[in-house]
């Protein structure tokens, strides 16, 4: 799933306000964006269309969490660009960098989790 930068701003409108009444939503994207209604709507039935949000009689709700787009996201560049391997993507992220004592400790709490 992707979503161009205004788009994932507008989403975390959404994200941050939910549940939010589309009125609402578009007084904000007036201000944010300077858009008129109609584009708001517009920008709003895509998302809805790629399943992030619902727009229930008038109140948007979340479908999607922004955490949960952000590991659907993660998820698929480990997909596209390191055949879905999760240790080529930290070799390559973290490849001439150094890390910390705390997070080598985070990293080796979140292998625990998975194990466990």
């Amino acid at each position: 799933m992707e979503l161009g930068e205004v788009q994932e701003r507008f989403a975390k409108i959404i994200w941050e306000n939910a549940p939010i009444s589309s009125g609402e939503l578009v007084k904000r994207c007036q201000d944010e964006f300077e858009w008129k209604k109609s584009t708001t709507y517009t920008v709003l039935r895509k998302l809805c269309d790629k399943g992030l949000f619902e727009n229930d009689n008038g109140t948007v709700k979340v479908l999607m969490t922004m955490e949960e787009y952000q590991a659907r996201k993660s998820e698929e560049v480990v997909d596209e660009f390191f055949d879905g391997s999760l240790p080529a993507f930290v070799a390559a992220f973290t490849n001439g960098k150094k890390i910390t004592a705390e997070e080598v400790e985070e990293l080796q709490r979140l292998i625990d989790e998975m194990r466990g």
